[in-house]
């Protein structure tokens, strides 16, 4: 998939800019706080029409406005050329397909896939499980109509059940209905989430060895909170755990307290990795995110690269770009412009929410 035109309207900072895109490397210059990371939520937006920087949609539509609007021109494997647009308002969201509006999430999920390398990726592996768990489920649900579904089933029995603890009056008639509701969910998505994270930490492999030294093998291993997956034994483990939910007012077992962690010869990265090799994880994990999205959607992704390149050592910088497939377009930022000895690249500068082409496009180091 080729992102060729991608227009916005009142997104963020930016009042109205519209950048035609050529050939395969586009780069976005500026200083921090003027937009560019900016215009690659507006991009990764297509995916799954979740920020990857906010939950709130709010904080999308620009100050004073109500709302705002998202138009992508694309040169798509599957659908040939598409035109898709996003409107954003407060309180919702509407999704266009080349005139078409689109009714259900569900269907849109897998057709335009991208992949965000941010630098706020290193709290994947320094940070809480809050953060892993957010991005395994965008990653998963971002592809898998069926684990959207059961996360979403999952997530409003797990809220009523919550509720009725917090209220202090939950008795168990109305828990068990929430339990049998909560109980399937949960077991598919522990299942889901086992056989995603097996596919991605396959991939991961192949990507960390890419970028580091093939002698460190680096992992991911799967820490759920509930192990078996067994509506039966959820069900029984819930029902025994009432009084501590009670005491607690929450729900204390579950999917909700996975986490997945990262291995560098087998031991913790958080722990023992140095700064180095945790990026180098983190990039090897959204190669592999690359890799799965390609492969369960029959889509090359467009990667969207947010100020990663400058963190990196001139050795890791030269084969993160090998490990790359080279037919992937790539569109980075960062405050200079990138080493001419990356190859040719379409620069933008950017300004106060304005994108500006430079005629001169070859590369400096930055």
């Amino acid at each position: 998939m080729h992102l060729r035109s991608l227009t916005l309207r009142h997104f963020r900072n930016v009042g109205f800019s519209t950048l035609d895109f050529s050939g395969q490397r586009h780069f976005l210059a500026g200083a921090n706080g003027q937009g560019k990371t900016n215009l690659l939520e507006a991009a990764g937006f297509l995916t799954a029409l979740r920020s990857f920087r906010a939950t709130d949609n709010r904080v999308l539509v620009g100050h004073g406005q109500t709302t705002a609007a998202i138009t992508c021109q694309l040169e798509h494997e599957r659908f040939g050329d598409t035109h898709v647009i996003i409107k954003l308002r407060h309180e919702g969201k509407e999704l266009w397909c080349d005139q078409a509006r689109g009714t259900r999430l569900a269907d849109h999920l897998g057709k335009f896939p991208t992949v965000v390398f941010s630098s706020q990726d290193l709290q994947l592996v320094r940070g809480p499980p809050t953060g892993r768990r957010r991005w395994l489920d965008l990653t998963l649900a971002a592809m898998d109509a069926a684990y959207l579904h059961a996360l979403q089933r999952f997530t409003r029995a797990l809220a009523g059940r919550n509720a009725l603890l917090k209220s202090g009056r939950a008795v168990d008639k109305e828990l068990d209905a929430f339990e049998q509701i909560l109980a399937p969910a949960a077991t598919e998505l522990i299942t889901l989430r086992a056989a995603g994270l097996q596919a991605l930490g396959a991939s991961l492999r192949t990507a960390y060895a890419q970028l580091c030294d093939s002698g460190e093998p680096a992992d991911l291993k799967y820490d759920p909170d509930f192990e078996e997956p067994s509506v039966e034994l959820l069900l029984a483990r819930l029902e025994a755990g009432r009084a501590r939910d009670a005491q607690f007012r929450t729900t204390l077992l579950g999917p909700h307290r996975d986490d997945f962690r990262f291995t560098v010869r087998g031991t913790e990265a958080k722990n023992f990795a140095s700064e180095g090799q945790q990026r180098s994880l983190v990039l090897a994990l959204r190669l592999a995110q690359a890799a799965w999205f390609q492969e369960k959607s029959g889509v090359r992704p467009v990667l969207l690269a947010d100020d990663v390149l400058g963190e990196l050592d001139p050795a890791r910088r030269r084969r993160f770009w090998s490990a790359i497939d080279p037919q992937s377009q790539v569109i980075a930022t960062g405050t200079g412009r990138p080493d001419a000895a990356l190859g040719e690249w379409q620069v933008f500068e950017v300004a106060s929410g304005e994108f500006t082409e430079k005629a001169d496009n070859q590369g400096l180091k930055g």
